[in-house]
This record gives structure tokens, sequence and C-alpha cells, in this order.
């Protein structure tokens, strides 16, 4: 994970990435890990990881936990940070709790991160699914509707420098398309305005997204409905979901553009 001298110029502070690199190795189903471990995974010294982690447990992001170190909860002040300072949930919420009213399922919204997609926003209703979602979530984006609305968004020339990028959501998709497969799809996405993904993620999670956009007519994040595929057919996601998903989204763009609190995106 370490990569020295990735940055360019005087005033790139290794230390602080090195820092960054330590955090980043903790991921669902390793709630903790020894030192040893840490190292290994991000390529740095035995001696270097120590500091860090004593670094980080005397600023609260880490704590000893038996043999090795696990997060604390109050590493979720860096990811809340950034959703807060766009007033993301607060506009949103309460469009998106209206409808999952309506239709009775979860409804998420993301952003683009490299090749992933990030939940910065959920309302969930309690149903069984192969996946289990919150805020900060990443799964890879062109296995999701969010992510295929969010790549469509790009300018199409970028979109194969954007998926060379090394996923780190550590889920292996079931539908991995090849470049003219995923082109022509987000070729539909741009001409409908939405994206479905019937079990390209993962079995029996279908859903059907479309794209969230600010004062500019920029795409800024993507919001979706999530049904089981056992449960709703695509027939009906598409015929009674995504019009009031459609309806959703425009009201959260209008929201966000009277407020002027998102602004344009770039990732």
């Amino acid at each position: 994970m370490n990569d020295t001298g990735r940055g360019a110029g005087p005033d790139f502070i290794e230390a602080l990435a090195r820092g960054l690199d330590v955090l980043r190795t903790f991921r669902p189903g390793t709630p903790s890990m020894t030192l040893s471990e840490i190292a290994g995974l991000t390529g740095l010294a035995r001696p270097t990881v120590r500091r860090i982690l004593i670094t980080l447990e005397t600023l609260g992001y880490v704590r000893g936990a038996g043999r090795g170190y696990a997060l604390t909860p109050r590493v979720l002040d860096l990811g809340m940070a950034y959703i807060d300072s766009l007033s993301m949930w607060d506009v949103a919420r309460p469009h998106m709790e209206k409808l999952v009213a309506q239709t009775n399922e979860s409804t998420s919204m993301a952003q683009l991160d490299g090749s992933d997609i990030v939940y910065v926003a959920r309302v969930a209703v309690p149903k069984i699914v192969t996946l289990a979602v919150s805020i900060g979530t990443r799964f890879p984006a062109a296995a999701t509707s969010l992510g295929k609305v969010l790549l469509a968004a790009l300018p199409p020339a970028a979109v194969p420098g954007v998926l060379a990028e090394p996923s780190r959501s550590g889920i292996t998709p079931r539908w991995q398309p090849s470049a003219a497969e995923l082109e022509s799809t987000l070729r539909e996405v741009r001409a409908k305005g939405w994206a479905l993904a019937d079990q390209d993620l993962a079995p029996g999670i279908r859903s059907v997204a479309t794209g969230v956009r600010n004062g500019d007519g920029e795409v800024v994040a993507a919001v979706n409905v999530t049904v089981h595929a056992a449960e709703t057919s695509v027939d009906t996601l598409l015929d009674d979901h995504l019009p009031r998903l459609l309806r959703t989204a425009a009201d959260i763009g209008h929201d966000w553009s009277r407020t002027a609190t998102i602004p344009s995106a770039t990732a």
C-alpha cells in the first residue's frame, strides 16, 4: 500500500500519507490487526508502524485490542466531516425518507471515488440482502446502478483512466464487462438518464439509480432504490419505483441548488 516517493515536491508530507495508509488497512472482516500484519499490508517498517499507531492511539483513532490494534468510533469524524461540509444528509434526508415511505424499499446516495462508489447517505428498511451497506461502504462502480450513473456522467474519454484505479472495496462483482460492453452500457445510461443493475454486484440485489444535479446541471451524486430480486421484479422496479426515484432526485437537486451548499463535482 505504501508508495515511497509518491508525492511531488517539497510540500508533500510523507509521514501523513503513511498514517493514512495505516488507517486504511482496517477493512470489514478485520476489526483488529497486529503490528506485524499492518506492516505487511502497508509495506512500512515495523518501527515506523509502531510510531504511527502510538500517535493514532494518543489522538484517539485506534486502541489496543488484545495483541493488536482496532479502530475507535472517532474515525467516523473524518468521513462525517466531509458529508457534513456538503450538508448532504440534511438536505437529502427528508426526500429519501419520503421515497422509502412510498416504496417500502431502501434508498442510498453515493459519490464516485476512483473506480469505487462510496455511500454518503442511506435510509434503509429491514430486509435480508446479500451485502451489508452503511455510510462509507465501497463497491466497484461499474457493477452498481449508482456507479453506472456516476461513470456515465464523466466525459467518456475519462472513464478508462478512472476504472484503471484499483478498487478498495474488497468485493469481486458478478458482472465484469469488457471495455466495449461497459462503453455501450454507459452510452445507454446517458441517453436514458438512469441505470439498472440486476444482480450485477451480487445475487439477490437489484437496483435502479439516477443522478442528482447541482445548479449548473452537473451530476454531483447518484441516488437509488434497492430491492431483493426474489421479491421485486424488474418491471415493478422500473414501472413503480423509478418514477418516484426520478422525482426524488429532482427534489434533492433543487434543494441543493437553492441552498448553494454543494460545489461542482470534479471527481
